[in-house]
């Protein structure tokens, strides 16, 4: 996707809020917006998502696109699972597929007790969450979050935190904005910054969180040339690499709330690599062994990766 000499005002005569941006989003990548309040930043957000139509420049390449906006319209006529699954059917899924993820994301938020309920009877927290349901559910080329993580718990912070590098390890693009510094600080990311109807690069990044991490000890499929997969989540730091039985087997630690998303990420590759050993740390020293769902629930409901090249998992 990209934007070329993009700008953006309100009304004929309006003070411009973006002028002369220029941008790509790739496949893949994540980025981060930054600027004050008023700055622009969710204008950004709602031109990149097809929102609003730029009153200057052009956007070619689009890719199906979801969005979580600052503030969710609960007041539609709706249940929550008859609006994920009603949203899901506008973004091409058929009814059953969209009822379907539409109750998985709903369990996987921790709001499946509230699926019969209308939107206008949820509290702010289980409505943020169905909101950021029906932009995961049909996984969009292009996910756009404006303060999607504000009004969930922590639990659901993470869920999304952890579905947001999914989604970036399958080659979706992410752009987001968060007030929390420290938000997916372990994740590679570009970080960008609206200032006086511009957008600029950012040359420092956040601090990486603090925390537990976890190593992941993970064997090279036979005949895969030994390489890993491109573009893990969590930038996980590459600890160590032998071989063992004839095979390369590396050692990669990544700060705990990106650990799932690894090892789904190994685990799906074409072809898949073998998980040897999970094991959390907390500092210099390494902890116990920590008890780790097992690789198969992990990988719960995804399609069998090939063993080939051919076919995607």
């Amino acid at each position: 996707m990209r934007l070329r000499g993009v700008g953006r005002r309100y009304g004929l005569g309006g003070p411009w809020v973006l002028r002369g941006v220029d941008l790509d989003v790739p496949p893949g990548s994540l980025t981060r917006v930054q600027g004050h309040n008023g700055s622009g930043k969710s204008t950004l957000l709602r031109v990149l998502a097809g929102i609003d139509a730029p009153s200057a420049g052009r956007i070619t390449g689009r890719p199906p696109t979801a969005y979580v906006p600052e503030r969710f319209p609960a007041e539609l006529p709706f249940s929550a699972l008859g609006y994920l699954t009603h949203l899901g059917r506008i973004h091409g899924l058929s009814r059953a597929v969209a009822a379907r993820g539409a109750g998985e994301w709903l369990e996987r938020f921790g709001a499946d007790g509230y699926a019969a309920t209308p939107l206008a009877e949820l509290s702010k927290g289980t409505s943020q969450k169905v909101a950021v349901a029906q932009a995961l559910l049909a996984a969009p080329g292009l996910l756009v979050l404006d303060e999607a993580w504000t009004g969930l718990d922590q639990a659901a912070r993470g869920v999304l935190d952890t579905a947001v590098t999914e989604r970036v390890a399958d080659g979706g693009a992410v752009v987001f904005v968060d007030h929390d510094p420290r938000r997916l600080a372990g994740v590679p990311a570009r970080v960008l910054r609206v200032a006086e109807t511009r957008l600029e690069p950012v040359d420092h990044a956040p601090a990486p969180p603090a925390g537990p991490r976890v190593r992941v000890e993970a064997e090279a499929p036979p005949g895969a040339g030994a390489a890993l997969p491109t573009d893990l989540p969590g930038a996980p730091v590459h600890d160590s690499d032998t071989v063992a039985t004839g095979r390369r087997v590396v050692r990669l630690s990544v700060a705990a709330p990106h650990s799932d998303a690894l090892l789904r990420a190994l685990l799906t590759a074409r072809p898949p690599w073998h998980i040897r050993a999970v094991t959390t740390i907390g500092g210099p020293q390494e902890r116990a062994e920590a008890p780790q769902a097992p690789p198969e629930q992990l990988t719960e409901g995804l399609p069998r990766p090939a063993e080939g090249p051919e076919g995607k998992a």
